[in-house]
């Protein structure tokens, strides 16, 4: 029997022929080949100016038809809702002492039952405006960027801003996401099958310089898959061999991010599945850091894998998030002081985010890792900043936690961002008894110094 082909089926074929091949040349053409020798035409720039426009368009129209139909607007707090003075806890004690009492502090008893009101104020203000909890979830915007995960302000407001939401709905499905999906594949492809086959050359230099070409331009590609437009200040502080570069975490994609501008040594534990298969043929080709499951919590081992590495100045500066877990890009949380007891020198990083286009932060207690890298690839864009600060080096007398303290506070300068005591853990477990035994002293301190003041005089 012969297989038989109406003029209809052979221009179908014909058709999706020429759309292949179209679409796999703009592909060469316009982001796989800049990707590998590093260049961009600048349509991604374009792009954005571009979106900023539409944006702004958009926020004004639905200002004016709130305000023609009578609808309050959801305005988000930039700042936070209670306004706070930065007093001691010994100055307030006073202050309210002396308010709620003619008898001059110093004659006063060691304990007064209005004391109670600073803790009971301070609780009541934790519970109405949390620093913490609050850093855990996606932040909010002023604007609106024609996605309804990010606007409490959607409903109808005119045709024109409907059509505009169903283009660009159309767009981002139809055409962005397609394409992101099939250039990440092209780069976690690429990744895998050329870092296994530069894994068979023996070590030298030749090695390691393709090795290094290899994951520039995989990265790069990645980058690519997520349309981001990454803009890096002051390269000559780039982490050099032999040194820790660290940086704030709010995204897996911290990794790419950081990645296409400069090879690093991972550290992380190992998984299984895909990952397992990018990280086995990632090793070949490199000296990542992976560390087993039960080996992860022997902070001694880790801290003699990490000495091992710096000490050889060959091998890539090692890449960590001290925070040890994402936080949504408004904040610079508690670093862990694992990485800054080791002694070498640290090339911070400062990572923000725009969050007008796309939001970066990964809230994994919500979202899967799949789900999450849909909703990046559906965005318009990831937008961000890096800051490659002077490197530091722990000071005479200085202990890992005050300089991994020291370092925090130049991170959260340089980005913008609010410098917070509290540890990222905080996003799964209960707060410490450290912390509350931290105000029980600082009270008893002031009971003592005061009865001891009294006892002198």
């Amino acid at each position: 029997m012969e297989l038989f082909f109406s003029p209809f089926d052979n221009l179908v074929c014909i058709l999706l022929g020429i759309s292949f091949t179209v679409w796999f040349t703009l592909l060469l053409v316009f982001i796989i080949v800049p990707a590998i020798f590093g260049v961009s035409f600048g349509i991604r720039r374009l792009y954005m100016k571009t979106l900023l426009k539409i944006f702004e368009w958009a926020t004004l129209r639905i200002e004016r038809g709130a305000k023609e139909k009578n609808h309050p607007l959801y305005k988000p707090y930039s700042n936070a809702i209670i306004a706070r003075e930065p007093t001691s806890l010994e100055q307030e004690i006073k202050e309210i002492r002396r308010s709620g009492s003619n008898r001059d502090f110093d004659s006063a008893s060691e304990f007064e039952m209005s004391d109670i009101f600073y803790f009971a104020r301070r609780g009541v203000e934790s519970i109405m405006d949390d620093e913490v909890t609050k850093r855990f979830s996606a932040e909010e915007l002023e604007s609106w960027n024609l996605l309804t995960r990010s606007n409490y302000n959607f409903h109808y407001i005119s045709l024109r801003l409907t059509v505009l939401w169903g283009l660009g709905l159309l767009i981002r499905y139809g055409f962005l996401l397609p394409l992101r999906v099939t250039l990440a594949f092209t780069g976690v492809g690429l990744l895998v099958f050329l870092t296994s086959v530069i894994g068979l050359l023996p070590n030298g230099r030749m090695k390691n310089f393709l090795s290094e070409k290899v994951h520039l331009m995989c990265y790069r590609i990645c980058v690519r898959a997520l349309t981001a437009i990454i803009t890096y200040h002051d390269s000559e502080n780039k982490p050099k061999n032999g040194g820790i570069c660290v940086a704030n975490h709010t995204s897996p994609i911290d990794v790419i991010i950081l990645a296409s501008d400069g090879c690093y040594a991972m550290v992380g534990q190992i998984h299984g599945g895909l990952m397992g298969v990018i990280q086995r043929s990632m090793v070949k080709a490199c000296p990542h850091i992976w560390f087993e499951r039960s080996e992860v919590k022997d902070r001694h081992l880790v801290a003699k894998r990490l000495s091992d590495h710096v000490e050889d100045k060959s091998k890539l500066p090692i890449l960590i998030f001290p925070e040890g877990t994402c936080i949504n890009n408004t904040s610079v949380m508690m670093f862990k002081k694992g990485s800054f007891e080791i002694g070498a020198t640290v090339y911070p990083v400062a990572i923000k985010y725009d969050p007008r286009f796309g939001d970066a932060f990964w809230n994994s207690s919500k979202f899967g890792m799949v789900n999450y890298l849909l909703r990046m690839m559906s965005s318009w864009a990831i937008v961000c900043s890096v800051w490659y600060l002077p490197p530091m080096s722990r000071e005479e007398g200085e202990d890992a936690v005050q300089f991994a303290n020291r370092v925090k506070a130049a991170i959260a300068r340089q980005g913008g961002l609010v410098d917070l005591l509290w540890d990222g853990g905080l996003k799964r477990g209960k707060v410490k008894d450290t912390f509350k035994e931290e105000q029980q002293k600082l009270y008893s301190k002031m009971l003592v110094g005061t009865q001891e003041d009294r006892s002198r005089s």
